[in-house]
């Protein structure tokens, strides 16, 4: 610690490149380049951080939730729905391209030079953000970006993006920003669309930031995806249509055919992605949508079950075992029917019902969601 302490008072500290690493994006549309620091780099970038943020957070927007202390996508997603009950049921949604790839290094040195006069806390940012990235073993120089992963990369964005919360402030525009995801609430499609025009200016030309032209928008309140929820009326938000998509991505891929595990194994590994599912969605209404979801995910998972089985005769044992009928077990057996229609055959619901899903540890989400809106109520 020493060490590093006096390489940075002496401005000798060297930052080593991050490690690429790249994550699919939703809907496969490429992929996001992470950045992974070393041990060293992540330990000075985090106090520094730390420090900074004391020093930069007041001064930020009451209407930026992302990254920031005492403030969570929830409270972005109730400011929103706020500015619909008021009447701004236009949106103007701006996606940034790529935005944390696009950070112009000289506009964002000079911001910080603005507030931060100890000419070695800037050279030290400017080392790690031009510090390269090694990539399937190659070196990679970076001219711009902040790459994500990097503990310094949140509060470095939302010192850049402050400059356009403080343009939106100073017309008096509705919006709520979480990190690089924006919406703007007007009054009326026209309003909407001089914002759009002159925003994406300003964003362009005065941040030297990229707009994504095909997929900004401007669209009606119910028609967007904040956050993963949808906004409704009466201050309400629910469960966008891209999140119930990805939850049943995620169930599919646990409860695939060829995994060669057991059906209790299964329920377990299930159970956590659920509950971190449903605490994130808590305030969304969506009782009755969650009933249709915990019908399709126990259906899911007696496919799975009957697919162990293999054979009729196996599927006949395991049916007699639940307690159905034989004459209803072969019948089931022998219909010819492919797995997925055989998962809702009366055998199977007798058999599988919803009191033996509960004995077995399924997590229901309407269940659980009903709980949780109790407790918050």
């Amino acid at each position: 610690m020493q060490t590093i302490q006096d390489e940075l008072l002496d401005c000798k500290y060297k930052a080593e490149a991050v490690r690429g690493v790249q994550i699919r994006k939703p809907k496969g549309t490429g992929y996001r380049q992470l950045g992974i620091p070393t041990v060293r780099d992540r330990l000075v970038q985090q106090a520094i951080a730390q420090q900074l943020q004391k020093w930069y957070d007041p001064s930020f927007s009451e209407n930026s939730y992302g990254f920031r202390p005492k403030r969570n996508a929830h409270q972005a997603l109730s400011k929103a729905a706020k500015y619909v009950t008021e009447g701004k049921r236009h949106v103007v949604d701006i996606d940034l391209e790529n935005f944390f790839d696009e950070v112009n290094h000289h506009r964002l040195m000079w911001l910080l030079s603005t507030r931060i006069s100890d000419k070695r806390v800037l050279w030290i940012i400017k080392e790690f953000l031009k510090s390269g990235i090694l990539q399937d073993g190659l070196m990679q120089q970076r001219t711009k970006g902040t790459p994500q992963g990097s503990p310094l990369s949140p509060l470095l964005s939302n010192i850049v993006l402050d400059e356009l919360d403080q343009e939106l402030n100073r017309r008096e525009i509705s919006y709520v920003r979480y990190a690089d995801d924006m919406q703007i609430f007007v009054g009326s499609k026209t309003s909407a669309e001089r914002v759009m025009r002159s925003i994406t200016k300003f964003i362009e030309g005065r941040m030297k930031l990229k707009v994504n032209r095909s997929k900004s928008a401007i669209r009606k309140y119910y028609e967007t995806n904040f956050l993963g929820h949808s906004i409704l009326n009466q201050g309400r938000v629910g469960l966008s249509r891209e999140s119930e998509a990805k939850l049943k991505s995620k169930v599919k891929k646990i409860t695939r055919r060829n995994r060669g595990v057991s059906f209790d194994r299964v329920l377990h590994e299930l159970r956590p992605v659920l509950q971190g599912w449903l605490n994130y969605f808590k305030y969304a209404s969506m009782q009755k949508k969650l009933k249709v979801i915990d019908g399709w995910l126990r259906r899911r998972l007696k496919c799975f079950r009957l697919r162990q089985c293999k054979r009729c005769i196996g599927i006949v044992r395991w049916l007699r075992k639940l307690g159905v009928e034989e004459t209803l077990c072969w019948r089931t057996a022998l219909s010819g029917k492919g797995w997925w229609r055989l998962s809702n055959s009366p055998a199977l619901n007798i058999g599988m019902n919803n009191d033996w899903f509960a004995v077995h540890g399924y997590y229901s989400l309407a269940l659980h969601h009903e709980k949780l809106h109790r407790k918050i109520l």
